[in-house]
């Protein structure tokens, strides 16, 4: 798929990739490695910092997002973005799927961090930094997961669902397997992605359900053929019967015009239900309900941290 087709089916995907791109070129062109970029030079360009994030910087839970650890870190996430992107974004909408992106990248990020919080009161952790894409790449596959469990179509082809799971559990396998990747980001992310497109699927199967099928409205067709062959009997039998043959005729045409406009009944066209204005407004209730909480979970750990620091 090129640029302009990628742009032209899903312009959300498109401009995500290019903000990945962009801020990595400019981090290389400000002097920091292409390979192996600093801790402070991370901490720089936004990345996701325990005593950062949860303290007076929460703008990181989404800067950090866009940021990539290497260049292979990005060429990863680009192309996981690239494959998931153009499916699910005509899948949800381009608005519903930037929505998604950021809020499971927001959970992985705050999940994270909540684990490593709890180990560092427990003596079994310390701060660490992440950053990447991958939370909200999680978030997009966990829903591609739940689309293609209710059977929802793109270009009239569903999802396999068998390929996505098998996709999903590499990355999962691979971050356990690997030391320095950010499990509780991916699973973070993954858990959002499954609340959001849930209620993303339910709302598509309720307009489904409210929608029936139109029957084909070829009955007007039928009784203009009809009508056509009745009037050339009828000169016909104008012609060879008398008067009182010529009566008949008429009442029979008269009987026949009848029976067509009765048959017409079935195939009137039915009054389309559309769905209440709750299941069109589910999605974004639920992600809310989602960002409120997320709300909550950041100034709780936050005034942990304030509390700690107070007795020390």
């Amino acid at each position: 798929m090129t640029i302009q087709q990628l742009l032209k089916t899903a312009p959300a995907t498109t401009v995500l990739l290019v903000c990945f791109i962009g801020l990595y070129v400019l981090q290389v062109l400000s002097g920091v490695d292409a390979n192996n970029p600093s801790t402070e030079a991370l901490l720089k360009w936004g990345a996701n910092a325990l005593p950062y994030t949860m303290g007076y910087e929460p703008w990181r839970l989404v800067s950090s997002a866009f940021l990539h650890i290497g260049f292979m870190h990005l060429l990863f996430n680009g192309f996981a973005m690239y494959f998931f992107g153009q499916i699910a974004e005509p899948m949800f909408g381009s608005t519903k799927f930037l929505a998604l992106f950021i809020l499971s990248a927001i959970g992985g990020n705050l999940l994270n961090n909540h684990i490593t919080w709890q180990g560092i009161l427990d003596a079994t952790a310390q701060p660490g930094l992440s950053a990447g894409a991958s939370g909200g790449i999680m978030g997009i596959g966990a829903g591609l997961l739940i689309a293609a469990l209710f059977k929802i179509s793109v270009n009239n082809m569903v999802l396999n669902l068998k390929s996505l799971v098998f996709i999903m559990g590499i990355n999962l396998v691979y971050g356990f397997a690997v030391p320095g990747i950010d499990n509780a980001g991916h699973i973070g992310g993954a858990l959002t992605g499954l609340v959001i497109a849930l209620a993303i699927s339910i709302a598509h199967r309720q307009r489904l359900i409210t929608t029936p099928a139109i029957p084909p409205n070829n009955y007007q067709m039928d009784y203009k053929s009809n009508q056509s062959s009745n009037q050339t009997g009828y000169q016909t039998d104008y012609n060879n019967y008398s008067s009182d043959s010529t009566v008949d005729s008429n009442n029979q045409t008269a009987d026949i015009n009848a029976s067509i406009h009765n048959s017409s009944a079935p195939f009137t066209k039915p009054a389309i239900a559309k769905p209440t204005l709750l299941w069109q407004l589910l999605p974004w209730i639920v992600m809310l309900l989602v960002t409120i909480v997320f709300i909550w979970w950041w100034q709780d750990i936050h005034n942990q941290i304030l509390q700690v620091l107070a007795t020390q």
